[in-house]
């Protein structure tokens, strides 16, 4: 299960920064010269809901793996910012913070 809501989370956070760049067309699109709102009423529901998702998948991943409250902290705030969820998952991947290694008796448990 842990590997599961794990990868879950990496995808909820590249969904989020895409949401994000989706939003932010249509932003330009909506306040640019065509003056079109739909850009923003079709993404900007969808970005809600990734971000919602984002934060209790932050949430779980940092239960499940331990994390420490400032890591956590930092997780949920990079929701905020366009495209932090991408950073922070890759720091989080380079620290270790998403990865399990193998013990001899095949026992999967959390890294750092």
């Amino acid at each position: 299960m842990r590997e599961k809501v794990t990868r879950l989370f990496v995808v909820a956070a590249i969904a989020e920064a895409v949401s994000w760049a989706a939003l932010l067309a249509g932003m330009a699109v909506k306040y640019g010269p065509p003056a079109n709102e739909l850009g923003v009423q079709v993404f900007g529901p969808i970005h809600g809901g990734l971000f919602m998702a984002y934060g209790v998948l932050v949430l779980a991943v940092a239960r499940l793996r331990r994390w420490s409250l400032l890591t956590t902290g930092v997780a949920l705030a990079c929701a905020v910012p366009p495209f932090a969820t991408l950073v922070f998952e890759r720091w989080a991947r380079r620290r270790g913070l998403l990865e399990t290694v193998r013990t001899p008796d095949r026992e999967a448990t959390p890294v750092g």
